[in-house]
């Protein structure tokens, strides 16, 4: 994968704190650091995109005539199907 030079300017606290990561042993440099933000800060968007997704689907599918018990009984069963119960 190719890599590409960037100049990033920061504050005195940030370079301390950014230093003060290194000095921890949790990075080994800058550029580390860095990049394991940026990383972070993809996969934060992604999970907020379908967060987002699904949101708008229940939005826009409407009140539903389903009482309480019924809807947590479809979600459990769901919840069964793929293991997460």
């Amino acid at each position: 994968m190719a890599t590409v030079r960037k100049t990033v300017t920061f504050t005195e606290q940030q370079d301390k704190w950014i230093k003060s990561r290194i000095e921890a042993g949790e990075y080994t440099n800058d550029s580390e650091y860095l990049r394991n933000l940026v990383r972070l800060d993809q996969a934060n968007s992604t999970k907020y995109l379908s967060l987002k997704s699904k949101l708008i689907e229940g939005l826009e599918s409407g009140v539903s005539i389903k009482s309480l018990p019924e809807i947590m009984k479809e979600v459990e069963a769901r919840m069964r199907e793929d293991g997460r119960l």
